[in-house]
């Protein structure tokens, strides 16, 4: 039956895929998809595997029976993508916040700019750094929410918006703390910091610079910014103070990590506190009536949340982890090992492979399967090629999905438009990689 769990994953891939063609919602279809796959797992009895060492092993059912080993497994998997949404909706939350008090009007008109492809680099280098030290989820949701107040336009937005999810990507995977697969690689003590930044920097680097030079001749990006004076609006005396306050709260997030060794969602509920608190204290009521000034409530904000798209993330993350439960991506990922003698091409598949599947399940099978000590070269390589290599789609990684639920972007015109520049790129920086460490073997 594991085989129907697989087919039932593709089936319901392809009708996300195909959202605007078949004509139904793919938060739909992510849902469907992830009760129907462990509806399989469930009622048909399958057995639930777990990594033990370098090897794939059956969770032992002495003491509770198979059945209670599946609940189990959800309720573990069901946690770890619990985490995910709560991070999420409180950063999506705190960018509300921010917005509603005419926050991101100050950032507007500090980037403004004429020239789209000057907008397209300060985005894109914004985007890099930024994703680096928050993380790039956040970072993407932040600058979305910016570029929607530069570009009025959808079409050309979302060119944008793909961008900032290849920039945003790129500068996680040479941080520590910049994307989830990292963290999990520095937590486990298969990379250090500073060898992290040391060997994947100049490579991420080069995978957010190709695609940006290759934009730059697109004629998207030719001409100036369609501004109207019309759209300027006042900005209320709260607004560099909740800005102020937003960014100093998404930037503790990582700090308190580091400190308590508590879960990143834990930091940003406490960030979201301290938002609410600031938010209510700094509403400009002095500047509005009473009726209007209920607008800043933060219930408000709530509301402003697209929930369809934290749903969407919900139903992906439950029906990649019944394939992880019932060992296909272990056993993806081995396959490939034993096939391809060569680590580093194992590695670069399992990079293309992370466009399609969540990276995070991926950089666990492949902490499974190799066994090299702190900072081996191929923990460098799994760290970029799984950091970027979700750029390839839209679907491929949570700033892409994200980025697909904010500003509608279609699975097809990602992949028509932007696959080419992100793989272009993507092969370059994995290229430099393959360089320097050659180089650190031989030199």
């Amino acid at each position: 039956m594991e085989a129907w769990i697989i087919a039932v994953f593709f089936i319901g891939y392809f009708c996300i895929t195909t959202e605007h063609q078949i004509k139904v919602d793919k938060t739909i279809s992510a849902l469907a998809m992830a009760v129907i796959c462990w509806t399989i797992l469930k009622v048909w009895n399958i057995g639930v595997m777990h990594i033990e060492g370098s090897t794939l092993v059956p969770v032992s059912t002495d003491a509770m029976g198979n059945a209670n080993a599946i609940d189990a497994a959800l309720q573990h998997h069901l946690a770890e993508t619990a985490e995910i949404l709560f991070f999420l909706i409180g950063a999506m939350t705190i960018v509300e916040v921010i917005d509603m008090h005419r926050g991101f009007e100050i950032i507007k008109r500090i980037i403004r700019t004429k020239s789209k492809v000057k907008l397209l680099w300060i985005i894109g280098i914004i985007a890099f750094f930024l994703s680096a030290i928050i993380d790039n989820l956040t970072t993407t949701i932040i600058l979305i929410t910016i570029v929607r107040k530069l570009i009025p336009d959808q079409k050309e937005r979302i060119w944008y918006a793909s961008l900032i999810v290849i920039a945003a990507n790129a500068g996680g995977a040479w941080s520590p703390i910049g994307d989830v697969t990292t963290t999990m690689l520095w937590v486990k003590n298969k990379v250090s910091a500073a060898k992290l930044v040391e060997y994947v920097f100049i490579p991420s680097t080069i995978c957010l610079v190709v695609p940006l030079l290759i934009a730059s001749f697109l004629p998207v990006f030719r001409g100036k910014v369609e501004t109207n004076s019309s759209d300027e609006v006042t900005i209320y005396k709260s607004s560099m103070p909740v800005l102020v306050t937003g960014f100093i709260a998404i930037i503790f997030v990582p700090i308190f990590k580091s400190v308590t060794h508590l879960p990143p969602y834990i930091g940003m509920l406490f960030a979201l506190a301290t938002m609410w608190f600031v938010g209510e204290k700094l509403k400009p009521i002095s500047e509005l009536n009473d009726e209007d000034s209920e607008k800043f409530g933060i219930h408000r904000a709530l509301s402003r949340i697209e929930f369809s798209s934290i749903l969407f993330f919900l139903g992906i993350l439950l029906a990649v982890a019944s394939l992880q439960t019932i060992g296909t991506l272990f056993n993806f990922a081995q396959t490939l090992n034993e096939t391809i003698p060569s680590k580093n091409v194992v590695v670069l598949l399992l990079g293309f492979a992370s466009a399609v599947i969540d990276n995070v399940p991926l950089v666990a099978a492949s902490m499974g399967m190799f066994q090299e000590g702190l900072d081996n070269g191929i923990w460098h390589f799994i760290a970029y090629s799984a950091g970027t290599g979700g750029s390839l789609l839209i679907i491929g990684s949570a700033a892409g999905v994200v980025a697909m639920g904010m500003e509608k972007i279609s699975f097809f015109w990602y992949a028509k438009n932007i696959l080419w520049m992100a793989l272009l790129g993507f092969i370059l920086g994995y290229l430099t990689l393959v360089t320097f460490e050659a180089m650190h073997v031989f030199g």
